[in-house]
């Protein structure tokens, strides 16, 4: 499998975030890669591979970060995070509907480096408490927005994930999901603090996922898309080659200027 090669540096994350945060940061290709067992309308996504050759798989290509879907909409069960865990070093994170503090324990006991909080599904007070309480227990809090309100509050945002999601969950993520709403939302993650702002969801072009990086991305979670993929490295290449072309459009007209000017 070829290996990434990002057009864009890292730079380095703060000090005192979480390592979930810490190895997205620094990631190359800043994809967290999706493992779930079925896609939004029920269909199977794993077929005849075993979970271990997916994480085998998403290893090699570089992958900063493992997110693993529970939630049973998706087919998934606690035994599936702790499969995970057990067959990777790469931090992991819990896809689910987590609402009480003994739901984050068990994540950190079965292996989770940074737990889901769905904004949408918490009061801002819970949410805060959440937050505090993940980050306590060493989770990465990655907080899922969808509207710019839903960061009023939230603390120690520098040590957390904050993600928008570009799917509906009051549909079950059945929608085909609006980007743009990422695009839209960046500046106030950016105001807000964060260091690691993330889209997450309805990417499924290679050229989409380059275009929210170079808009000020610093990662993409990407699921379905990658598992239906019949060939992921194809479309890591794609990726890189999109993610590489503004930098070798920039290079040229710098070129130019400089041919012109001599």
């Amino acid at each position: 499998m070829t290996a990434p090669t990002a057009a864009a540096p890292t730079a380095p994350a703060p000090a005192g975030v979480p390592r979930f945060v810490e190895a997205l940061l620094a990631a190359r290709r800043p994809l967290i890669m999706e493992i779930k067992l079925r896609d939004p309308h029920g269909n199977d996504l794993l077929g005849t591979r075993s979970v271990a050759d997916l994480v085998t798989a998403y290893q090699q290509a570089g992958a900063p970060c493992l997110s693993v879907v529970t939630g049973r909409w998706f087919g998934g069960t606690p035994r599936l995070l702790r499969e995970v865990a057990a067959a990777t070093d790469l931090p992991v994170l819990q896809k689910d509907f987590l609402t009480r503090p003994a739901q984050l324990e068990a994540a950190a006991a079965l292996g989770a480096s940074a737990v889901l909080l769905t904004a949408a599904l918490l009061p801002a007070t819970s949410l805060a408490r959440l937050v505090t309480c993940a980050l306590d227990l060493g989770l990465a809090p990655f907080v899922e927005i969808t509207q710019e309100s839903e960061l009023a509050g939230l603390p120690q945002v520098e040590r957390c994930v904050v993600a928008v999601n570009n799917k509906d969950i009051r549909t079950r993520e059945r929608d085909p999901g609006d980007l743009s709403r990422s695009l839209r939302l960046l500046p106030a993650l950016h105001a807000a603090g964060t260091p690691a702002p993330v889209s997450a969801s309805a990417i499924t072009d290679p050229n989409d996922a380059a275009r929210l990086l170079g808009a000020g991305y610093r990662g993409l979670l990407i699921g379905t898309s990658l598992m239906r993929s019949g060939d992921l490295p194809a479309w890591l290449d794609a990726f890189d080659t999109a993610r590489q072309a503004p930098a070798r459009t920039a290079a040229g007209v710098e070129v130019a200027r400089a041919q012109v000017g001599a």
